[in-house]
């Protein structure tokens, strides 16, 4: 969306990193901002600047960022990369003027956010997962707002009240919570949608095939899968579905995913903060794997709100076998309505207004816009 001059009610400078989990929320916030008659842009760093798809009318800029850790002269070389940063960032925020600067974690978010607090311009964070972040964890005390996904987020420095708002989630995926769940008859195809990503899909790809194989006849004989793999799995994989004589749609990226998880009966895959979103979102039951090499073990931590609402079962990958897939897929595929109730609390689990309301906190940081903004009834609590 693009704007005059005349027409640009406020300017918002967002920081992310630049994974997937941390930018796209980013992307949400910006499109809703922008619906809105704001102009925003974003810092990030040459991997955020280079997914494609995302922040159209955005002025994007890639500023120096120090990862810390790696011993001593890795934080001395962080801590250059920061400095420079904040450098970087004084001036792009001197010659932007925002409203309000918003992080979402990653490296590149801290020097945006040092230089903004230095200025006293208006913060905030938001943080995916149901663990505060690194970065998050070192400005959660100065910033104006602390935005989580989760109820129970773990590592929030004592003295900080997280305003609850979920993560946004695409509005192509938003859309599923408006169709039913695809009707399953006693005999009629049962789809499953497995998704790994980039470091979690070959344990899957070993676990899953063998324990579709130990499922019942009559169950895996309805059984229509969707696999996303690694190139150096996707082969072995469909050989093994071959000889199981399932049909498996395999391939190393699912662009059309909103399409297959809205058609999926059940969802198998790790706990990523933006899966457990989707999901939440559309009402789809799930078997959660938490990946357990995650920073902090966020995965476990978010997979435990959906778990606890009955929308999703967790397993961690150490007890994750063939056997115990099996097992729990048989709980929730031929017990009558279980698979239907799980999609009905996992729905119930979701934040399908995240987007707005994340959008409402970050207007309120500046004061009242032109026109009044509505906030629901949790911001209107937060900011009484």
């Amino acid at each position: 969306m693009s704007h005059t001059p005349a027409q640009i009610r406020r300017r918002f400078l967002l920081a992310a990193g630049g994974t997937g989990g941390h930018m796209i929320p980013a992307h949400a916030l910006a499109e809703e901002l922008m619906r809105r008659g704001h102009k925003v842009a974003l810092v990030t760093d040459a991997r955020g600047a280079k997914i494609p798809g995302l922040f159209d009318g955005v002025d994007v800029h890639v500023l120096p960022a120090g990862r810390l850790g790696g011993g001593i002269l890795g934080w001395i070389k962080a801590a250059g990369g920061i400095w420079r940063g904040r450098k970087a960032a004084r001036a792009l925020i001197r010659g932007f003027e925002p409203a309000a600067v918003v992080g979402f974690g990653g490296y590149p978010a801290l020097p945006t956010l040092l230089a903004a607090l230095s200025l006293k311009v208006p913060t905030a964070l938001h943080e995916q997962n149901a663990v505060l972040g690194r970065v998050n964890r070192l400005l959660a005390r100065r910033v104006d707002a602390l935005a989580t996904a989760y109820h129970q987020v773990d590592r929030v420095p004592n003295g900080v009240e997280p305003i609850v708002v979920g993560n946004p989630v695409r509005a192509e995926i938003l859309a599923l919570r408006d169709q039913p769940y695809p009707p399953l008859s006693e005999d009629g195809i049962f789809r499953l949608l497995v998704t790994g990503g980039s470091q979690g899909a070959s344990v899957l790809s070993t676990v899953v095939p063998d324990a579709l194989g130990l499922l019942p006849i009559v169950l895996r004989q309805r059984l229509q899968v969707t696999q996303q793999c690694r190139p150096e799995d996707i082969d072995k994989v469909r050989a093994r579905y071959a000889e199981l004589d399932i049909p498996a749609d395999l391939a190393t990226y699912l662009g059309d995913l909103p399409e297959r998880l809205g058609w999926a009966h059940l969802f198998v895959g790790r706990s990523g903060a933006s899966s457990i979103a989707e999901l939440t979102a559309a009402g789809r039951p799930a078997i959660l794997v938490p990946l357990p090499s995650a920073m902090d073990d966020h995965q476990t931590a978010n997979a435990r709100e959906m778990a606890a609402s009955g929308g999703a079962r967790s397993i961690p990958q150490a007890r994750f076998t063939p056997v115990e897939l099996a097992k729990q897929m048989q709980k929730m595929a031929l017990e009558p309505g279980a698979l239907e109730n799980a999609a009905r609390r996992a729905r119930e689990a979701g934040y399908p207004n995240a987007t707005s309301d994340l959008a409402d906190l970050v207007e309120n940081l500046s004061g009242p816009t032109a026109a009044p903004i509505q906030p629901t009834s949790d911001l209107k609590e937060a900011f009484a």
